[in-house]
């Protein structure tokens, strides 16, 4: 067992197992009274911990000593590689980001343990049970599927694979690392919720330490999506940063419910009211990052980000089955405490025994386990005509589907019991704003989740092929998303309670006229200034319904920019009402005004500069609708004019190097007329993969707009090259907007500088916001890049490295001087040089 390091990495995969197994039973135990097992279980979470760290620390000895042994290793790395992308290939393929998933996820157990250390003693037990639970699903899953420290049973080769050229790639480096961090930290207020609901403790105390951590995860998730959004730009060569990729749309679900949860909590915190919708949010959350998970590696959905496919889905049924029948049956147990009925927690207060002890828990949980892996079996037995993806969405839709309408049934049965302490008394309040602000979001992660996998419900249940692209989701997710917009603005300026006339008169006063102001202008100066407030859209369904989409899409650039005034008006009203209060108060100055503002109600403030974070994100989005697609091919000497950019085909030329061919196109780029430097789009052919070429994107980015091309074909003969062409308007925003939001949630979770802040979760958020503190820093350092770009004087440049478009439908390149220029342009991935053209020595 121990005589190779592949040997001894499984046998710390086996020891992880025992412990976590160790720990999730004493945790249990203790819940009974037992402060000495409540110890050990501590005790036994942090060796936990400490093993999944040794196990990460084996694997990447591994990479850095090329230790080919192990199949993993040599898959994804070879002796070419620097360090930084070694360590990068520990999350490069599956094996190993399962690992990177089960390690972060022992990082946030741990600082939470320890932040724990005397707090919440009742909870304690539940919370490390839950945690550990976590762990032993990912180390059963590693153990017996996955095993990172697997050999080939063919040897080692001298050399490795190499990592997949997408991945070589700055973003890709921290981007699924923040990912992780926001999916893997929602473990922790999961345990919170499972441990209160457990205990019957659902006063508000739990559910301000919950708060901490989730906010701590949905500034991660919000990283980590943008960051993904930036690789998928300069990577994947889409012509923009978002495609509505199912793994894309895995990514944002529990961003959606972790937003719909920092809103709604504070109607908890201060009404006291939505504790059954908290805490199902919370638990939807924890849910939506396993089922994205399942998404990217069990090959339900085709996808560039995804995995290759494997037998680890199944898995992923019976963990996602456990958390949904384990959240569902405690809130329905919890109902009578979860609506704050004091007669009944009088009652129960003089019942002998415990609510719900330890051993009942356990017992549900064995017995949901029992019950789920016969159900899954049996119907895949009874499906056996159909592949394992097949029988599996079966079991969700025919098992989960009843489960969840009878959970659904009972909610809506009980739903008087579900009332809290207050209600709603007015449309016109705070709480009211923030409960349809959080109908909004979720019915947006129900239709994004839904869409997602409808072309395999399609394909398996109705036995019809479809596809839903980003024409599809750009059609119908806008009106709800505007709505979500414009009660993000509404909810600040309307009280709690009710809001009297005097007061909605006074609060929208500004807010509204800003707004006036500025659709005004874009009715008068957009065109002219090539922003049309209404931009003609194609139907996508014959029929009435298709002209009425179309008429409503056409809509939506004026819609959006005149919420965007109202949202950032909203937010300066706001600063300005708070600044001069204080002045009035204590005769401070502008600035120590606005500083004190901040420091005194980080929470509320760092959240209005992260609504303007995202009015400015959605200024970015509403500049797809002005985007001009030209495809075209040129012999050199020929030029083009697309927008106020005139580009000049110099001619083709050819690099090589010790892992590849690269076939640039050199194209001199004029804009208003003035010469503004050489870009250089190229196909890279590597020597690895050469029936693959990669298509690196040349960028010119100002604050308007980028300027993205693409090469489709460089003929080596007579030297023709096609190009796919897209000016992208206002793209620019969404890199500030992300910026504005990471700085707006780093000051909502800044430490207070207090005493009782010098705990773990103090260092916690401490580092997270130094972490996040770097990745402003940057988007903030690549924002005058990205904004202004800079001229380039002489030489080919510096292609952005964007993408591989793959092959695609057979074709040839449009004529010379001919063009297309009609909405997206169609992919021209498809004509791309063979790999006896580029080896022919045309261009020297």
């Amino acid at each position: 067992m121990w005589q190779s390091l592949p040997e001894f990495g499984t046998g710390v995969l086996y020891a992880i197992l025992v412990t976590a197994a160790y720990t999730f039973a004493v945790g249990l135990a203790s819940a009974r009274g037992r402060p000495r097992l409540l110890q050990a279980a501590r005790l036994g979470a942090y060796g936990t911990i400490a093993l999944v760290g040794l196990a990460v620390l084996v694997l990447a000895y591994a990479f850095v000593s090329h230790d080919f042994r192990i199949a993993y290793v040599a898959q994804y790395s070879d002796r070419s590689m620097s360090t930084p992308y070694l360590i990068a290939a520990l999350w490069g393929g599956q094996d190993g980001s399962l690992l990177w998933w089960m390690f972060l996820t022992a990082l946030f157990s741990g600082g939470c343990v320890y932040w724990l250390r005397r707090r919440y003693l009742e909870l304690q037990p539940y919370v490390i049970a839950t945690l550990m639970s976590v762990m032993m699903f990912f180390a059963i899953l590693m153990v017996f599927s996955t095993n990172p420290f697997q050999t080939s049973v063919a040897g080692a080769p001298v050399d490795g694979n190499g990592l997949n050229y997408q991945l070589r790639n700055f973003y890709m480096i921290i981007h699924p690392p923040s990912l992780y961090v926001g999916f893997t930290s929602a473990a922790v207020p999961f345990a919170f919720a499972i441990a209160a609901l457990a205990t019957g403790r659902l006063d508000s105390e739990w559910i301000i330490a919950t708060r901490k951590w989730m906010l701590f995860s949905w500034l991660f998730l919000s990283i980590g999506n943008v960051l993904g959004m930036l690789w998928a730009y300069e990577e994947l060569g889409w012509g923009g940063p978002w495609a509505w990729d199912p793994v894309e749309n895995a990514a944002f679900l529990p961003w959606l419910t972790a937003s719909a949860y920092v809103h709604s909590t504070m109607i908890q915190e201060r009404r006291g009211m939505l504790k059954v919708w908290n805490v199902s949010l919370i638990c939807m959350t924890f849910f939506l990052t396993i089922f994205g998970t399942f998404l990217t590696r069990s090959g339900l959905i085709a996808s560039v980000h995804s995995f290759a496919r494997s037998g680890i889905g199944i898995f992923f049924v019976y963990f996602m089955a456990v958390i949904f029948a384990t959240c569902a049956a405690l809130i329905i147990y919890r109902l009578p405490r979860l609506r704050g009925d004091d007669q009944f927690e009088s009652a129960l207060a003089r019942e002998a025994k415990p609510p719900l002890d330890s051993w009942a828990f356990t017992s549900f949980l064995v017995f949901v386990v029992i019950i789920a892996v016969p159900l899954v079996h049996a119907t895949a037995s009874a499906l056996g005509s159909l592949d394992p993806e097949a029988a599996t969405l079966w079991f969700i839709i025919w098992i989960g589907g009843p489960a969840a309408l009878a959970v659904t049934g009972l909610l809506v049965y009980r739903l008087r019991s579900l009332r809290s302490d207050g209600h709603f008394e007015s449309l016109l309040s705070r709480e009211a704003a923030f409960l349809f602000n959080n109908w909004g979001l979720f019915s947006i992660m129900i239709f994004i989740a839904v869409a997602t996998v409808w072309p395999r419900i399609s394909e398996w249940l109705l036995d019809q092929k479809s596809t839903l692209g980003p024409t599809f989701y750009n059609t119908w997710l806008p009106p709800v998303a505007l709505v979500v917009f414009l009660l993000m603005g509404v909810a600040p300026l309307l009280g709690w309670r009710k809001t009297s006339p005097e007061l909605f008169r006074k609060s929208f006063r500004w807010p509204v006229l800003a707004t006036v102001v500025t659709a005004a202008l874009h009715l008068t100066l957009g065109k002219k200034l090539g922003f049309a407030p209404f931009v003609a859209v194609d139907p996508i369904y014959p029929g009435q319904l298709g002209d009425a989409l179309a008429k409503l899409a056409s809509t939506y650039p004026f819609f959006t920019v005149a919420l965007a005034a109202f949202n950032v008006a909203v937010v300066v009203q706001e600063f300005a009402r708070g600044i001069a209060a204080r002045q009035k108060r204590g005769g401070e100055t502008f600035f120590a005004s606005f500083y004190n503002l901040i420091a005194r109600s980080r929470r509320r403030y760092g959240g209005y500069i992260v609504h303007v974070g995202i009015a400015v994100m959605f200024v970015g989005f509403a500049g797809r609708a002005w985007t001009v697609d030209k495809e075209i091919s040129l012999r050199p000497g020929e030029s083009v004019q697309i927008e106020e950019y005139r580009l000049t085909y110099a001619g083709p030329r050819m690099e090589v190097d010790t892992e590849k061919r690269m076939v640039f196109a050199d194209l001199d780029v004029e804009r208003h007329g003035v010469p503004v430097g050489r870009i250089s789009p190229a196909k890279y052919i590597y020597k690895a993969s050469p029936e693959a070429p990669s298509t690196e994107v040349a960028l010119y980015p100002t604050l308007k707009n980028d300027l993205y091309v693409i090469i489709g074909m460089a003929n080596p003969q007579t030297k023709v090259a096609s190009f796919q062409m897209h000016v992208n308007n206002l793209i620019s925003f969404m890199w500030f907007g992300a910026g504005i939001l990471v700085l707006g949630a780093l000051i909502a979770m800044w430490p207070d500088i207090a005493l009782e802040e010098a705990g773990a979760f103090g260092y916690v958020r401490a580092a997270g916001s130094v972490t996040a503190s770097v990745v402003f820093a940057f988007l903030l350092a690549g924002g005058p890049s990205l904004a202004y770009g800079e001229p380039i004087q002489q030489g080919y440049g510096r292609p952005i490295l964007v993408a591989p478009g793959g092959a695609g439908v057979e074709g040839r390149a449009p004529p010379s001087g001919e063009a297309v220029q009609a909405g997206r342009a169609p992919a021209i991935d498809a004509m791309l040089p063979t790999a006896a053209e580029v080896r022919q020595p045309a261009f020297e």
